[in-house]
């Protein structure tokens, strides 16, 4: 664990001369309810295929009322050192990782960024992109629901047929990229739900793998923004309050499901998905036309899970 306790050392040093040789510590101090908040965020990012811009996304945008586009670059901010944390974390334990989707998935996802970023971004509303996370986590809280128990129970890991895997990497990585783009997180939950409802993979190493997915987009987002020069201040003071926070908590997420049954923990994040989804429309009060915005992306999120399961049922019965 040298190596993992070596980042985190390195990580304060250079954040406690940021914060004290810089004169940021008020801003540390104002900010304290986004640390506390990503204080959970940071162990969901760890122990589920949920990246903490899961918590931090809704905490800034529906609570305290920010834009959608600084909950994302405070998401993959965040991210960029809780995943990577954990990433190490999972590196140094030698816990089980789906290398050969991981690798593939990668390059595809740095092109969906790029796409997201400057084609799909400027052309969809903040409203829109507050359902639009609303209703892919309702869908995967829903999905973790009806069938979290039997997932729970997959084991092994089934052999993936290279031109399958190729494939899929790039849809994974085009869309992950682009729904990144919108949200700062969905890479890792589309990789997870991949390898879990089509090739029924073990949870021990589906998770893993969306984690360190989660992280290698969450570093090619945040280099991208900062070349773009876009990320703003109060992204900036967010993230200097709760990055001593995600550092550690990410890999103890990772860490505590490996002593505790995950499907208690994926239980408690199901029912924080389907929360969200009622409070964004609570907030946003959508329309008629956002209604029927809303009802199209849950029957596409929810029919694309029901295929996916469908199709890993018929796999496994072929054996």
């Amino acid at each position: 664990m040298r190596w993992w306790l070596g980042w985190v050392a390195a990580f304060y040093v250079v954040w406690a001369i940021l914060t004290f040789g810089f004169g940021y510590w008020g801003h540390v101090k104002e900010n304290w309810p986004i640390a506390a908040a990503m204080a959970l965020g940071s162990y969901v990012a760890g122990s589920t295929p949920m990246g903490g811009g899961t918590v931090g996304f809704p905490v800034l945008v529906l609570l305290f009322d920010m834009p959608p586009s600084l909950g994302r670059n405070f998401g993959l901010l965040i991210q960029s050192i809780g995943m990577t944390s954990a990433t190490i974390f999972i590196l140094c334990r030698r816990i089980p990782v789906e290398y050969g989707m991981l690798i593939r998935t990668i390059p595809s996802a740095a092109i969906g960024l790029v796409l997201g970023t400057f084609l799909v971004v400027p052309r969809v509303s903040d409203v829109a992109v507050k359902l639009i996370f609303a209703c892919l986590w309702a869908s995967f809280g829903v999905l973790t629901l009806l069938k979290n128990r039997e997932m729970c129970d997959f084991h092994g890991r089934p052999v993936i047929p290279p031109v399958e895997r190729n494939l899929l990497s790039i849809a994974v990585g085009l869309f992950g990229g682009i729904t990144a783009a919108l949200t700062g997180v969905g890479i890792d939950m589309l990789l997870y739900t991949l390898l879990v409802l089509l090739y029924r993979m073990d949870l021990k190493i589906a998770v893993p793998t969306s984690v360190m997915i989660m992280a290698a987009a969450s570093l090619m987002g945040t280099a991208l923004h900062v070349a773009i020069g876009d990320l703003s201040a109060n992204v900036y003071h967010s993230w200097l309050a709760a990055s001593p926070v995600v550092i550690l908590g990410a890999p103890l997420g990772a860490y505590i499901v490996t002593l505790i049954p995950r499907i208690y923990t994926l239980y408690f994040v199901a029912v924080l998905c389907v929360f969200q989804f009622f409070w964004a429309l609570w907030v946003t009060g959508p329309t008629p036309a956002q209604w029927l915005f809303v009802a199209v992306n849950l029957v596409i999120a929810m029919a694309g899970f029901r295929v996916l399961y469908s199709a890993g049922k018929r796999r496994a019965a072929r054996g």
